[in-house]
């Protein structure tokens, strides 16, 4: 599995950056987890949209699903242009019928629902979900291919359900948008310290954070993390890259 950061930002993107998306390649399929402000704008820097075999979706927050409409417009006109490919299916849960809907657009995408409790499988890989504690319904992931293991926490506060959901994970993608002296429960967000205990008890070979704060010392973060975790830990970066 092939890991590239599109965007590592949360709430909104960064100047001249993009909120959350990430790049998940294996076996020439391309898998785009989340799709925030900014995503399609970054993503066509390595893969033109037109080339995603498969979205999955975490929530219906902006900074997750704000370039859903801009990516089917993208497909819609490539294919005015003589292009030809399938409808692209958006996976995401049903627990906002609303926004779910929106996931289909003419025969451009297709929204498909996936089920929480059951493992999800697309193309080589094998998802299964985990319900976190965020103030909409939103789900973690994680993501199996060829033995190796990568976590997507998307948004959450800490809870303990994530230890046995990561156990042993090669890569943890752990959200962190807020600092250690901060509490970030009634947010919904975690902190660097929780991270650092979280990829510590969970015997992670690696901590990645992101869905990182717009102030502070980001660097920071790392050091606090550090003290709690004392394998790999990075800050998500744009266009940053992980083999598994």
């Amino acid at each position: 599995m092939k890991l590239t950061i599109i965007g590592p930002w949360g709430g909104y993107p960064k100047q001249n950056a993009a909120s959350a998306g990430y790049l998940l390649e294996h076996e020439g399929f391309h898998l785009l987890i989340d799709c925030g402000s900014g995503v399609l704008s970054k993503l066509q820097n390595i893969l033109p949209p037109e080339e995603l075999n498969a979205v999955v979706i975490s929530h219906y927050h902006p900074d997750h699903i704000a370039d859903i409409g801009v990516l089917q417009h993208a497909r819609l006109i490539q294919g005015f242009l003589g292009k030809q490919f399938p409808a692209l299916p958006i996976y995401g849960h049903t627990f906002n019928e609303h926004e779910f809907t929106k996931l289909t657009y003419k025969n451009i995408t297709k929204g498909e629902a996936y089920e929480p409790g059951q493992n999800l499988f697309i193309g080589p890989f094998k998802i299964s979900f985990l319900k976190t504690d965020h103030p909409v319904p939103c789900y973690a992931m994680r993501i199996e291919a060829d033995g190796k293991t990568m976590i997507y926490t998307a948004d959450s506060s800490f809870k303990e359900e994530f230890i046995d959901f990561s156990k042993g994970a090669d890569l943890l993608l752990c959200e962190c948008n807020f600092f250690g002296n901060q509490n970030g429960k009634a947010a919904g967000h975690m902190t660097s310290i929780e991270a650092g205990l979280f990829a510590s008890n969970a015997q992670v070979k690696q901590l990645i954070l992101t869905h990182l704060p717009h102030y502070g010392q980001i660097n920071d973060l790392i050091t606090e993390a550090s003290s709690k975790f004392p394998g790999i830990i990075k800050l998500a970066a744009e266009f940053d890259t992980y083999v598994l």
